[in-house]
């Protein structure tokens, strides 16, 4: 499974998470949501050994994975300004159940057959005003703690979700996502993939981060904006992840996320359309 930022490089069975650093873009698209994933029961593999096919055979208790890239991400969520960042990342997955990464744990739940379900704790960054002269007098969006669910089910290559994750603290809103993602092996050492999702919020979430109150309107000179619940944006993305060897691999990804409804009217939002883009390489121990 190719993922934004949910959050890993190989998610579920082995996992890889770019670092929290990802979400104060609030990039929500496959590249920033939830992270860079790779789920290795995606993988289609070829009769004949493969580099992907030796990679699973090393899988036992822990994974380990340690890696470094850049990646290119809109300041804020609406920006139509960008920054370069350097990403460095680590994640360890138990058994197989348990994945922990710099954005939070996921933890398997059930799985039957195609179907599967997990929990998800983690956080959210939350939004400074000094991200972008266009927020100031917006004041900040207190980072806060996520807890969700996740629901998928897998037909071949392809992956249907829908998950849910509610903030504690900070916006204090409710966001949920809905796509499917599809991996396909095109030899034996290079897999591609792509994805598309939307992304809806309730009032809470969209009013922190696209409403606009009086006072705001005061202190930016933004016009005042109530912002309510309903479909945010559609996402995205295709990538390609090259094994080198056992071990080392490189991944590359571009998403473009697209505002809609209340949230492509606020007056906090100067672009719709949010491409985003990284280059990654890791290293399984």
């Amino acid at each position: 499974m190719f993922a934004k930022i949910d959050s890993g490089l190989f998610a579920g069975r082995a996992s890889l998470a770019v670092m929290a650093i990802l979400l104060s873009a609030h990039s929500d698209g496959a590249l920033a949501a939830d992270a860079i994933a790779v789920n290795s029961d995606d993988f289609t593999l070829p009769p004949e050994p493969s580099r992907f096919g030796r990679f699973e055979q090393k899988l036992s208790d822990w994974h380990v994975v340690l890696g470094g890239g850049a990646i290119i991400v809109p300041k804020y969520e609406g920006s139509n300004e960008f920054k370069i960042m350097p990403v460095p990342f680590v994640t360890a997955t138990f058994l197989d159940t348990v994945t922990i990464d710099p954005t939070g744990a996921n933890i398997a739940v059930y799985e039957q057959g195609p179907f599967a379900f997990s929990a998800r704790l983690g956080y959210d960054m939350g939004r400074k005003e000094d991200d972008s002269d266009h927020l100031r007098g917006l004041g900040d969006v207190d980072m806060g703690a996520t807890v969700g669910v996740k629901a998928a089910a897998k037909f071949g290559p392809a992956e249907i979700f829908a998950q849910l994750d509610k903030t504690i603290g900070g916006s204090d809103g409710l966001e949920g996502r809905v796509g499917i993602e599809v991996t396909r092996p095109l030899s034996q050492s290079l897999m591609i993939g792509a994805s598309a999702s939307a992304v809806f919020a309730d009032e809470n979430y969209m009013q922190a981060y696209f409403g606009v109150t009086p006072e705001q309107s005061a202190r930016s000179g933004l016009a005042r904006y109530d912002a309510g619940a309903g479909l945010k944006r559609a996402d995205f993305s295709i990538s390609a992840t090259y094994m080198l060897d056992e071990n080392w691999m490189v991944r590359g990804e571009a998403g473009v996320g697209v505002l809609l409804g209340d949230a492509a009217d606020s007056p906090v939002v100067v672009e719709k359309i949010q491409p985003s883009g990284m280059l990654l390489v890791g290293y399984r121990f």
